[in-house]
Formats: C-alpha cells, sequence, structure tokens
C-alpha cells in the first residue's frame, strides 16, 4: 500500500534515569486512495520503547483470565488479604493521650522566661526579642533597677499571632525566652491566650529541667 502522507503524532522525551529516548505514540498513515488510516508503528530501534497502551491480548488465555477476573472478583479477594494481612500487624500509629511520642531537642512548643539558678530572672529587657519577632507577638516595657541593672515590668507575648519560629529563642543573648517542649495549651477563650509575665515564668519553673536539657543538647550547634 503506498502512503501518500504520514502524519507523526509522537513526541519524544528522556526517559528519567536513562539515556535513551521514548516514543510515547505510534503513527498513522493515509493511504493515497482516501482510505482509512492504519496504525503504523517505527521501525524496532535500539533505545526506543513503547509507551502508549497496546492492543489487548485476544488469545483464548488472556480472555478467560480477565472473564474470571471479572465475573469471580478476583482483584477484590487480593484486596481483602491485604487487608486481613495487615490486621495480625502492628500499628503504626500510638494511643494519644496515653501514649506519645519522642520529641526533638529543637521542638518549638509553648513559650516560658527562665530563671538562673539563685531565683534571679534571666530577662536583661534588651528587646532584641522584641525586634526580631516577625508577627509583632512580643511586648515588652523595662525600668531601671536600684542597683543600675535593667528587668521587664511588663513582658507579653499574644501566643495566637506566633508563628513559632523560634527567632525570639535565637536572639536572645541569655536564653532567657525559649520555646519549651509542651504542645498541649489549648484553652477555650482568646483571652486565655495572652500570655503576660507571671504566666511565663511560671512556664519556665515548670519546665526547667526539660529546657535545660534541650538547650544542652543542641549546644554544638547555637
Amino acid at each position: 500500500m503506498s502512503l501518500a502522507k504520514i502524519f507523526s503524532v509522537s513526541s519524544r522525551v528522556r526517559a528519567s534515569g536513562a539515556s535513551s529516548l521514548v516514543v510515547r505514540h505510534a503513527q498513522y498513515s493515509t493511504p493515497s486512495d482516501g482510505g482509512k488510516a492504519e496504525k503504523v508503528y517505527p521501525p524496532n530501534l535500539p533505545g526506543y520503547k513503547y509507551v502508549n497502551a497496546e492492543d489487548p491480548n485476544m488469545s483464548m488465555k488472556e480472555m478467560s483470565n480477565r472473564a474470571a477476573q471479572t465475573l469471580f472478583w478476583t482483584e477484590l479477594a487480593r484486596g481483602f488479604a491485604v487487608t486481613l494481612a495487615h490486621i495480625f500487624k502492628e500499628p503504626a500509629t500510638i494511643n494519644y493521650p496515653f501514649e506519645k511520642g519522642p520529641l526533638s531537642p529543637r521542638f518549638r512548643g509553648e513559650h516560658a522566661l527562665r530563671r538562673y539558678p539563685s531565683g534571679e530572672e534571666r530577662c536583661i529587657a534588651c528587646k532584641l526579642c522584641e525586634a526580631i519577632c516577625p508577627a509583632q507577638a512580643i511586648t515588652i516595657e523595662a525600668e531601671e533597677r536600684k542597683d543600675g541593672s535593667r528587668r521587664t515590668t511588663r513582658y507579653d507575648i499574644d501566643m495566637t499571632k506566633c508563628i513559632y519560629c523560634g527567632f525570639c529563642q535565637e536572639a536572645c543573648p541569655v536564653d532567657a525566652i525559649v520555646e519549651g517542649p509542651n504542645f498541649e495549651f489549648s484553652t477555650e477563650t482568646h483571652e486565655e491566650l495572652l500570655y503576660n509575665k507571671e504566666k511565663l515564668l511560671s512556664n519556665g519553673d515548670k519546665w526547667e529541667s526539660e529546657i535545660a536539657t534541650n538547650i544542652r543538647a543542641d549546644h554544638l550547634y547555637r
């Protein structure tokens, strides 16, 4: 059969992870007499393969297999077998809140203000945390003491604004403001998430041992 024109509807793309090209589609030929177009496959060149769907195999064996799969729902049976097999395996989940997974020393949870072992608060009112906070969630007011040191009279954090970026902790020169390991501090009202200095110091007293352990574990990267 003579060919008047060959319309190429193929596109070649480089196969991922290989140096060969892939022929995506076959070509179609149009007879010179205007008859029906026929599918013409390019020659089997080395480095090429077909990725378009080929015509189904119409042999008796393949037809019997397809009929059996449709009639007896063999795919459904195999799916149930996979489900039953996973019933006897160890579950991938934990029984929260009675079980809790491990936390990284760099975990950024509820904020806290720390004290020195003597009981003196660490914060020196430098306001670096307030300046670096991208969400403008920190508000600090300070005054000078009689001994010349500066301490905060107000240290507020709006936890509804906080994005837990950790910049405040990174900027603090005395490790006063930290993000502790506690992540269970949901509340029923918005006002309960407006932390003042007393609340932050209370958090620091409560979680000091865990916070100190995490800081020591992460000191090589600070």
